[in-house]
Order: C-alpha cells, then structure tokens, then sequence
C-alpha cells in the first residue's frame, strides 16, 4: 500500500484559507494527483487543508473523508522563553536540543513542559486514529509493525498540515516528532510518500520513499513558499526569525 501525507497550500492563516499563491499550488498538485489511481481521501477540517484537496476532488470527481484527528497538532505548552503559551512543537534550537528524552521515540512526550501541556494524550489520539484507518485497508498494528491482513498495492491520500504531518511520520518510521519537526522541511503543498515492504509474508513496514516532494511546482516554474522555514541568516530582515 503506498500512503501520500500532503501538505496544504501556501496559507492565509487568518481566514483560514490559501494566499493566491497557495491556489497555485493547489491547482498544480491536482494536476499531478490526478494522474493517480487513488483509492481514498482524507483530509483535515480546517479551511486551508480542505481548500487544498478541493481542487483534486473536483478534478477527479471524488470526496474526501473528513478526520478531525487531521488537524494541526493542537496541544498548547510553556515554551522555556516565553511567558504565553505556544504550539508545543516549536521550540528555539538551543532549547530542545539540550534534552536527552526529546530524542527518544518514547519518551519525547514525558518532558515536563510537554507532559502539562498535555501533548501525549494528542499524539496518542491522532496515532490511534491513524492505525485504525490503515487497519481499514488492511494493515493492522502490531508492535512496531502492521500485519498485513489484507496486502495490497492501493494509494491512500492525507491532507494535513506540517505539525501533524510529522506526528503521523513519527509514528509509522519510529523517530520522535521533535526531530522531524525540527530537522525536516515540508514546503505548502509538499508530498511525502510511504510505501509498505512485506518482506515476510503477513508482516508489513511503512518506508519512506520522499519527503517534501514539489516537483509539481518546478514542473510549472513556481517557486516554493518560504512560509516553511525561518531566516538562513539572522541579519536578513525579509525572512521570519521566529
């Protein structure tokens, strides 16, 4: 089974939605995704991600199950330097990097600003979710594996958002969010694509073939979104520093 985990469009944050921009993106992922045999959608209910699926489904005639579980991560912590509270899943580099445990699979939740924010009973809620969908299609979790009732070569489609995204990749590889939300990059309208390995049969493992996949935007000469990154270099005061 192969498993595509999209980000939404260049965001309009405010209403909830996608920047001109974003529609661009849009527009040319449809292009791409309609190409595919696609057995089912998923998608986030907040604007920006449905938006973004949108234009797919009506190229293809198809709807998408709405999962509540698909929306950003939503857990609110105590950020070592600030005094409001902020998402949990970004922290400055100098912070997190220092605690042992955010590198740990199963441990990075026991933190004790993650632990009041209540961050483990979210990711528990949107990863149980995510396995009862792929026992849906036939891959049910057992340990660190799926068995794989019912093997097959369909395409499921997710459209979510970033802090999720990683969250749903933490869970099928095996590496703690922090990590990825830390060290990887999913530009707006981003593709990350799994596919399951069943090199005994009835025991299956989600591999990632590519992460952050906008090729369907170079094929049309359209420059990423810079919404996905803060500053190269602290003296540039056009790109976001925090």
């Amino acid at each position: 089974m192969k498993l595509l985990i999209i980000r939404h469009g260049d965001p309009d944050y405010i209403a909830d939605s996608l920047t001109e921009k974003g529609w661009r993106e849009a527009k040319y992922l449809s292009e791409r995704l309609a190409k595919m045999d696609i057995k089912e959608f998923y998608v986030s209910p907040l604007g920006r991600a449905k938006d973004t699926a949108s234009l797919t489904l009506k190229e293809m005639g198809r709807k998408a199950v709405e999962c509540e579980w698909l929306r950003e991560f939503a857990p609110r912590i105590d950020r070592p330097d600030r005094k409001e509270k902020s998402i949990a899943w970004d922290w400055l580099p100098q912070d997190w990097t220092r605690e042992e445990r955010f590198y740990r699979y199963d441990a990075w939740y026991e933190q004790e600003a993650m632990k009041s924010g209540k961050v483990r009973q979210e990711y528990e809620w949107v990863t149980k979710n995510l396995d009862r969908v792929l026992a849906g299609h036939g891959y049910v979790r057992e340990g660190r594996c799926y068995r794989a009732e019912r093997p097959n070569r369909d395409t499921i489609v997710m459209f979510c958002h970033f802090g999720v995204g990683c969250v749903l990749l933490g869970h099928l590889l095996g590496i703690s969010p922090m990590v990825l939300w830390h060290g990887f990059c999913a530009a707006p309208s981003s593709v990350a694509s799994l596919v399951t390995e069943e090199r005994r049969r009835g025991t299956a493992n989600f591999r990632m073939g590519s992460y952050g996949d906008i090729s369907h935007l170079y094929m049309h000469e359209e420059e990423p979104s810079f919404s996905a990154r803060f500053c190269e270099t602290y003296d540039d005061e056009k790109e976001r520093h925090d």
